[in-house]
């Protein structure tokens, strides 16, 4: 990321989001208990820190001037609604975490979890989303790419494949939300990976990182975690920023996020981390050093 634009959206990122996590410990609405959960090592934590980076993206992002309306909308409705359906889980979940498989099967069979209603909502999200993206290119003419105008068919599949990326990426960034500051370095490293696709991939992408940089401190010091709700907002928010890179590429996303979405069901993401020495480095960097190993249970989506 450079110039003087893009630092201007992750600073406005990270001070709304500094602002907003500030207000929220004062308030503490509901009660401090409501918002404090125990991290891997027994020792609490509160999820304050996912609403704040929430509001501090969406904020940012749909206050840039220089963005078309729609793609502030559509980072709005990512972050918000994404966030909005990871808080519901994160209040709400009764402790019972079966991975993606384990909440279809159990809606299959009737049975509706927190975990299914959060996926059926941002899935709902990502469409919605997609179909503003959709809007945003039709009214910039050849779906914002040179070529001539997209016909019917090529729009529905944009607008399934751009659904596809924020809902994938925000349950993806949710997954490896297991130890502390592992989601922000993705959010960070996903982030500067996007924005190397061009300008509007750059601008898109600089509210969630911003958002997520400024709260890397706590999240190291196992004072606050994303949970669901930050997770979610800043894997669907990199989804709209992904979602302006051409179809091949945009489509060689989706593959990764649905192969590493079903590796999640099969192999914990710690353990193939810590087996890395490359990986383990890097997720290690700022952390205090690891307990006795202990097993991720499965994550919910």
């Amino acid at each position: 990321m450079s110039g003087t634009p893009t630092l201007l959206r992750l600073t406005a990122a990270a001070v709304a989001t500094r602002l907003a996590y500030a207000a929220l410990t004062r308030a503490q609405p509901g009660g401090e208990k409501t918002w404090t959960r125990t991290n891997h090592r027994g020792e609490p934590v509160t999820l304050l820190e996912g609403p704040a980076v929430t509001a501090g993206a969406v904020v940012a992002a749909v206050t840039m001037s220089d963005l078309d309306v729609r793609t502030r909308l559509a980072l709005g409705v990512a972050g918000a609604g994404a966030g909005g359906f990871g808080c519901y889980d994160d209040l709400a979940e009764t402790g019972d975490r079966r991975g993606f498989r384990g909440h279809l099967g159990a809606l299959a069979r009737g049975e509706f979890t927190t975990g299914a209603i959060k996926l059926a909502g941002i899935g709902a999200v990502g469409l919605a989303t997609g179909i503003l993206l959709d809007c945003r290119d039709s009214a910039a003419g050849s779906g914002g790419r040179p070529g001539g105008k997209a016909s019917a068919a090529a729009r529905v599949a944009d607008v399934l494949i751009n659904a596809g990326l924020v809902a994938g990426c925000a349950n993806l960034v949710n997954l490896f939300d297991l130890r502390p500051g592992r989601a922000i370095k993705v959010s960070l490293l996903a982030g500067g990976a996007l924005s190397l696709g061009g300008k509007d991939a750059r601008a898109a992408v600089a509210a969630p990182v911003g958002a997520a940089a400024a709260m890397l401190s706590e999240d190291l010091g196992e004072q606050a975690m994303l949970g669901d709700c930050g997770a979610n907002a800043l894997g669907a928010m990199l989804g709209v920023g992904a979602a302006s890179l051409p179809r091949p590429a945009r489509l060689a996303i989706l593959g990764g996020v649905a192969g590493l979405t079903a590796a999640s069901e099969k192999v914990s993401f710690t353990k193939v981390i810590a087996r890395t020495p490359v990986l383990n480095r890097l997720d290690m960097l700022g952390r205090r050093p690891v307990q006795a190993a202990v097993a991720d249970p499965p994550h919910p989506p």
